[in-house]
C-alpha cells in the first residue's frame, strides 16, 4: 500500500445550492418538469424538492448533514493506525515488507478495539489515501545460480510424467 490523498465524490454545498434554485424557481411559479430539465435533475428529484418545499420552505431543503452510516473509528484514531502503518509490517512481527488487508485489519483491531472485515479494510485505507502496490522485481534474496542447479538436478526427479500423473 501506498499514500497518495484523495478527494470527497460530493460537493454537498453545491448540491443545496442546486436544492435552493429549484425553490426560487417553485417560488416563481415553474413546474417540476421545468425544475428537472433546467437543474440537469430527474423528475423524481424535482418532485421529492418540490413537496419538501411545499411542507417546509427551503427550510425543508436545507441539507441534512452528513450521508452515510457514520465511521466506527474516529479521525484521531485513524491517524494512530496510519503512523503505525507506516513503520511496516515488520515492526509488528511479519515476515516480509508487504501489508495486505488480513493484516491491516490486525493493526486497526490492535490501535483502536474495532474490528472490521478484510474486505471492507481496503475503504479505510483508500480513504487515508493509500492505494494498493505490487511489489517491484523479484527477491533481494534471490540466487539464481541455486534455481538454475534445482531446476536441472531436482526438477527432472520430481517432476510427473504424463504417464505417473494418469496412474494416480
Amino acid at each position: 500500500m501506498s499514500s497518495t490523498k484523495t478527494t470527497s465524490k460530493r460537493d454537498f454545498e453545491a448540491m443545496e445550492k442546486r436544492r435552493m434554485r429549484a425553490a426560487t424557481m417553485y417560488k416563481k411559479g415553474k413546474t417540476q418538469a421545468e425544475v428537472a430539465r433546467v437543474l440537469g435533475v430527474s423528475r423524481q428529484s424535482a418532485s421529492v424538492w418540490y413537496h419538501r418545499w411545499k411542507a417546509g420552505g427551503t427550510k425543508g431543503l436545507k441539507a441534512a448533514g452528513r450521508a452515510g452510516r457514520k465511521p466506527r473509528i474516529t479521525p484521531e484514531q485513524l491517524s494512530r493506525v496510519e503512523r503505525e502503518l507506516i513503520k511496516g509490517p515488520r515492526a509488528f512481527g511479519y515476515s516480509t515488507d508487504l501489508w495486505t488487508l488480513p493484516r491491516i485489519t490486525c493493526v486497526i483491531k490492535k490501535v483502536t478495539g474495532v474490528s472490521y472485515h478484510p474486505g471492507h479494510v481496503w475503504r479505510i485505507v483508500r480513504s487515508m489515501g493509500w492505494s494498493c502496490q505490487k511489489p517491484v522485481g523479484k527477491a533481494v534474496e534471490r540466487d539464481e545460480a541455486e534455481i538454475a542447479r534445482w531446476v536441472k538436478r531436482t526438477w527432472p526427479k520430481v517432476k510427473k510424467t504424463p504417464v505417473e500423473s494418469a496412474l494416480l
